[in-house]
């Protein structure tokens, strides 16, 4: 009975994704890229022959279940749904392999934004929205899409959430899950909207605007132009991406608290000072190196050689990788060894808990100093009872033990990636780079790994094992180890 109450819950969430097809099939046919037209048409037109029986015979099925049955459906979710939206790749043929074609389309949906198209404006527009679209679908979490357009999955609707978003704590901002589902779209809505219409009025097309308006609040960092956020050479662009990227960075939580001008609550949070902080104090750092070298352009701006130009480009690149981005403006691999050393740093570090962004996330990082300070205080008074404060509050026990947890186990994922990488013939800075880049949904390469052809050269098993990676850092490492533990089949 359970299986086929999974089997129904996997079958409407993996066909409501499918069906954010509908969109880019209409702009092939407008544009008449028949390729797109029969590539999207075949994926939409299986899933639902396939879905249609699967539902009828399930309807009459319970669909309540438990938080160890939610880490099943998010996991199959997440999968079915990357595999899926490589269909449109694979069967058009401008992705000719399938390995390829599921690393581009888990990177979508994982908001990683790592690429393996050497060029991307050969591509149809409608498979470049698409791209952006998984970008778009994946930020916010198909799971909690699903959570907030569906009442009846209300029973189970906060196990589905507490296994898909992102943070130690999942916090709810209405006592039901549904209506919290529906408020954080609809904000995310809006800042979509928003970031496009400003983008469009700095010189953007509309199609470029939609592009990035998606990669943007989706902390993704897909373009739809090879060089990226260079093509534009706009400040003001490059100004408005990184305000949008910083707030994309935050909790969504504290962004609906802050609407409702919930002032306290923002000010006494610890994770959002601690964010501020870092993004002010890792700015100011890349600025004054790259303006000291003075190449803050990189050496790809002869006229960005200045202090103002360094600054734009410090408050860039901070949001670019501290929130997971991985939009490029400027040659940073030709930037100074300090400013380069920020940027690797920042790869470790993430956005804030209930945002779209991936990596550790800097509520952990406050976490661990406020610990190490209590560890560092018994050592002065050993007899001393010491706890940590989180929003002003004593926090709890559990919630050390649950970070310290994650913070390890993400490392040794992180370096068991790293050393698969290195089997693999890349260096051990890059191998450990792409892994950092991968299992917090950066995407951003730094060193040799600034070209989308260095990934598209990977071996094909390399691509496979990237990509479950992918997932397990969009889906917080847990949900998607869990299954190797023989406790959760018992």
């Amino acid at each position: 009975m359970k299986r086929r109450a999974i089997l129904r819950l996997l079958v409407l969430l993996v066909s409501l994704t499918v069906l954010a097809m509908a969109l880019p099939l209409v702009i092939a046919l407008a544009l008449k890229e028949d390729a797109m037209v029969k590539a999207f048409g075949i994926t939409m037109g299986v899933v639902f022959a396939a879905a249609v029986p699967v539902l009828a015979a399930t309807r009459k099925q319970p669909l309540g279940f438990t938080a160890s049955d939610g880490f099943l459906l998010v996991f199959l979710t997440w999968a079915a749904a990357c595999f899926l939206g490589a269909l449109p790749y694979y069967l058009s043929r401008y992705i000719p392999r399938m390995a390829d074609a599921v690393y581009e389309s888990v990177s979508g949906f994982t908001t990683t934004g790592s690429s393996i198209i050497t060029d991307l404006e050969l591509m149809p527009r409608s498979l470049i929205f698409w791209r952006a679209e998984t970008h778009w679908l994946g930020g916010m979490g198909m799971v909690v899409l699903t959570v907030a357009l569906l009442p009846l999955l209300g029973v189970g609707g906060f196990q589905l959430v507490k296994a898909e978003t992102t943070g130690p704590d999942k916090d709810r901002i209405t006592p039901k899950i549904t209506e919290t589902a529906k408020l954080l779209w609809l904000m995310y809505i809006i800042l979509t909207a928003v970031e496009a219409l400003l983008l469009r009025l700095a010189g953007m097309s509309l199609f470029d605007a939609v592009i990035h308006a998606f990669s943007t609040i989706a902390t993704g960092g897909f373009s739809s132009r090879n060089e990226n956020i260079a093509y534009y050479q706009s400040p003001l662009i490059e100004w408005i991406i990184t305000v949008f990227m910083i707030i994309a960075g935050c909790n969504f939580s504290l962004l609906y608290r802050l609407f409702r001008r919930k002032f306290r609550e923002v000010y006494y949070n610890s994770e959002a000072r601690a964010y501020v902080l870092i993004i002010l104090i890792a700015a100011g750092i890349i600025a004054l190196s790259t303006a000291a070298a003075g190449n803050p352009g990189g050496g790809t701006d002869p006229a960005a050689s200045t202090l103002p130009a360094a600054i734009r480009y410090g408050f860039f690149y901070t949001a670019t990788i501290l929130t997971t981005t991985g939009f490029s403006a400027a040659g940073h691999n030709l930037w100074p060894a300090l400013a380069q050393g920020v940027l690797f740093v920042l790869l470790f570090i993430g956005g804030c808990s209930g945002s779209t962004a991936g990596g550790i996330k800097v509520v952990r990082h406050v976490v661990l100093v406020k610990q190490m300070q209590n560890e560092m205080r018994k050592l002065i008074y050993p007899r001393g009872v010491f706890s940590i404060r989180l929003n002003n509050k004593v926090g709890r026990r559990d919630v050390i033990y649950g970070v310290s947890g994650f913070v390890v186990l993400y490392f040794i994922t992180t370096g068991l990636c790293s050393l698969v990488l290195a089997g693999a013939g890349l260096d051990f800075y890059s191998a450990l780079n792409a892994s950092a880049s991968s299992i917090g949904n950066v995407g951003l390469g730094l060193g040799h790994l600034e070209s989308a052809a260095v990934f598209h050269a990977f071996p094909g098993y390399v691509k496979w094992v990237l990509s479950f990676v992918m997932i397990a850092g969009r889906l917080e490492l847990w949900t998607a180890l869990v299954f190797l533990s023989r406790a959760y089949w018992r």
